[in-house]
């Protein structure tokens, strides 16, 4: 998908004045927890909104153990943010986990502000309405990567497991 992420860039590059929004990603029940929390990261919420949209959206919120309900033909394998099995009983699936690096963090009038993807770092940055600064990073590579974040000529020092995504704000 990193190959075809750039083409909302190219999108909002033809119609600067329309907004670019990218919908309708989901998590498969087939596939394990790690796995989905880094591809869903780098490319749905990374790879989107360094390419301009003004969203990323996973598929389904909630779903009962049978990845239900869903539509006549509908996806009998896609797993919600959440499977509640009872009123009271609830389980955080991945999805949940992708979306709270940023909705917990980059709330609505957020800008998107520079920032360089560097070896398997991926990443991308805002600044919040409240003028907070949020960056998400993604380590897609094999091993712990250390790394420094600078803004306004003041340093921090941070490092990521493999396949760890952080979600870093300052003032």
């Amino acid at each position: 998908m990193e190959e075809t992420i750039s083409a909302l860039s190219i999108l909002h590059n033809a119609y600067p004045n329309k907004n670019v929004y990218f919908t309708e990603q989901f998590t498969s029940s087939t596939i394990d927890f790690q796995g989905d929390l880094k591809w869903h990261l780098k490319n749905v919420i990374i790879g989107s909104m360094r390419n301009s949209s003004k969203n990323a959206l996973e598929w389904n919120l909630a779903d009962d153990g049978s990845f239900g309900p869903h539509t006549p033909g509908g996806c009998s394998i896609c797993k919600g943010a959440i499977t509640v099995s009872s009123s009271e009983n609830f389980i955080c699936n991945v999805g949940y986990y992708i979306i709270a690096h940023a909705s917990k963090f980059v709330p609505q009038g957020s800008t998107g502000i520079g920032s360089n993807i560097s070896g398997n770092l991926y990443n991308v940055a805002f600044i919040t309405p409240t003028g907070e600064k949020v960056l998400i990073v993604e380590n897609d590579g094999n091993s712990i990567e250390i790394f420094n974040i600078k803004f306004n000529e003041k340093w921090v020092t941070s490092s990521l497991e493999p396949g760890s995504v952080a979600t870093y704000i300052w003032k």
